[in-house]
């Protein structure tokens, strides 16, 4: 190993990945040796992105599925291991929101939603690439939750508590498969600019207040999360686990 940044062929699972940050995430880490399965929801959606790393002479493969699905979560981690290998890499990133208001209005089917898919699948994932990863040695997760699990919110509260459980999953985890060298951390974007995030940046007052509020000025971009998770999955970090980085410009501590 020339440089601790390297994921030369350790195979990475990037859910959410067809854009965003997810997107970033696959294609950092191919950029950096990995080879990466690209996926969503839509397959079509995550062709261009494989496409794009193949181009580069990186290695990636696409398969489709819905997080919220138990069977397709598992046809996910056996898709990956049948065609590029063992798993070494686990990035949790796909997640929902479609709610925004106070949580006194909010429906039973909404909440159910957003934990079953943002921390519900998040287990099941884990649950699954895990052991696999500690016959072999070890292996990293990174779980992308966000600093509306931080901060209170009046417009994304079910969201925020959904990110905050993603901490303690993350945190259990950590303390569970330490001892066979599996690595859980959590990264907490804070707003990105991302078709996800679009309602709490397209209104330009509103971002205009959050960026005065926020000492870097500005909110984030999808690159600057992708390059935070591929270090959380290189050895560069092998001694980071059970912990939160927070992405954020500064703005929970200004």
């Amino acid at each position: 190993m020339s440089t601790p940044f390297d994921l030369t062929d350790k195979v990475a699972v990037v859910t959410g990945s067809s854009r965003g940050i997810g997107r970033s995430i696959a294609e950092t880490m191919a950029r950096m040796g990995a080879r990466v399965v690209v996926s969503s929801r839509k397959g079509e959606a995550c062709e261009p992105v494989a496409a794009g790393i193949r181009d580069k002479g990186d290695e990636a493969v696409v398969i489709p599925c819905n997080i919220s699905r138990r069977n397709e979560v598992e046809a996910l981690i056996r898709g990956a291991e049948a065609q590029l290998g063992p798993i070494d890499i686990l990035v949790c990133n796909a997640a929902v929101n479609p709610y925004y208001g106070p949580l006194g209005e909010i429906t039973d089917e909404a909440f159910d939603k957003i934990m079953g898919a943002n921390v519900k699948s998040n287990l099941w994932l884990c649950s699954l690439a895990i052991p696999g990863m500690a016959e072999r040695g070890g292996g990293a997760v990174i779980i992308v939750s966000s600093i509306a699990g931080i901060r209170g919110t009046e417009m994304i509260g079910a969201y925020g508590i959904s990110k905050a459980a993603d901490f303690a999953l993350c945190r259990n985890l950590a303390v569970e498969w330490g001892p066979r060298n599996v690595r859980v951390n959590c990264i907490a974007p804070g707003l990105v600019k991302t078709d996800f995030a679009r309602a709490l940046w397209e209104d330009e007052k509103a971002l205009e207040r959050r960026n005065r509020a926020t000492p870097l000025r500005r909110i984030g971009a999808p690159d600057e999360i992708g390059g935070v998770a591929a270090f959380l999955a290189s050895p560069a970090a092998s001694f980071i686990t059970g912990q939160v980085i927070v992405a954020d410009g500064g703005v929970t501590i200004a």
